[in-house]
């Protein structure tokens, strides 16, 4: 039987770190799901597309990554839902920190709860445990060079879209 997890996330832009979670997370499952959700709680930069091809730029650019990831996302409804659709009963979360484990904790007992599905803390690289989507946002519209945060593809990206 397949193994299937979904990495969710906004990723809002992807990060090294983001990409550190989901490399280590298809080395221990058989199929992993990167997804895109709506955080109704966050003004985002981009718009959901644009983060879906980001990161599958960024997989397909980074030839150590294994080829069992699949990107997609989800707007509608629980993430729970995406889990039982597509089969998956594991969700695998990257954490920095005690506050990360605090806010996800919550969630963690809700998802057991409404669907069986467990969740997963994967700790980053120590060299990535300061880098948040939010603080590359604010580096890059500050005119702040995020190439050592995050893949080439978003870089460029950045680079091309922040005021002159």
């Amino acid at each position: 039987m397949t193994k299937i997890a979904v990495v969710p996330g906004s990723f809002d832009p992807v990060t090294l770190g983001h990409l550190d979670v989901i490399r280590r997370a298809a080395d221990i499952f058989d199929e992993v799901h990167v997804l895109v959700v709506h955080n109704p709680g966050k003004d985002a930069m981009l718009p959901i597309s644009e983060r879906v091809g980001l990161i599958q730029k960024a997989l397909d650019e980074d030839p150590q990554m294994p080829r069992n990831i699949l990107v997609a996302s989800w707007s509608v409804g629980l993430l729970v839902d995406y889990c039982t659709e597509v089969g998956a009963s594991v969700l695998v979360k990257g954490i920095r920190s005690q506050i990360d484990v605090a806010y996800e904790t919550p969630m963690v007992i809700m998802n057991r709860s409404l669907a069986g599905v467990e969740t997963v803390f994967l700790l980053p690289d120590p060299g990535h445990a300061h880098v948040s989507s939010t603080l590359v946002r604010q580096v890059s519209a500050l005119g702040g060079d995020v190439s050592p945060y995050v893949p080439p593809a978003v870089a460029r990206f950045l680079a091309k879209t922040r005021p002159a």
